[in-house]
């Protein structure tokens, strides 16, 4: 299954969008809110807070200093 490239979501079979860029690259997204975030606002999915990315990254962040701490 896919999965979002904006908020890492993963789709089902047959749902979803499909954007092709003039590069060839295939980027998917579950719906227009991603798709708007991504190609027309420009949005970084690691500083979107709603993002599957965001929360990975935090919690990264959070283990190297908890790992720091000791």
């Amino acid at each position: 299954m896919p999965t979002c490239n904006f908020c890492g979501e993963r789709m089902e079979p047959g749902t979803g969008k499909m954007y092709i860029k003039a590069d060839g690259a295939i980027l998917h997204f579950t719906g227009s809110k991603c798709e708007k975030n991504y190609l027309k606002l420009k949005r970084k999915p690691l500083r979107t807070k709603w993002t599957k990315f965001f929360h990975d990254e935090k919690a990264k962040k959070q283990k190297s200093s908890a790992a720091k701490k000791k």
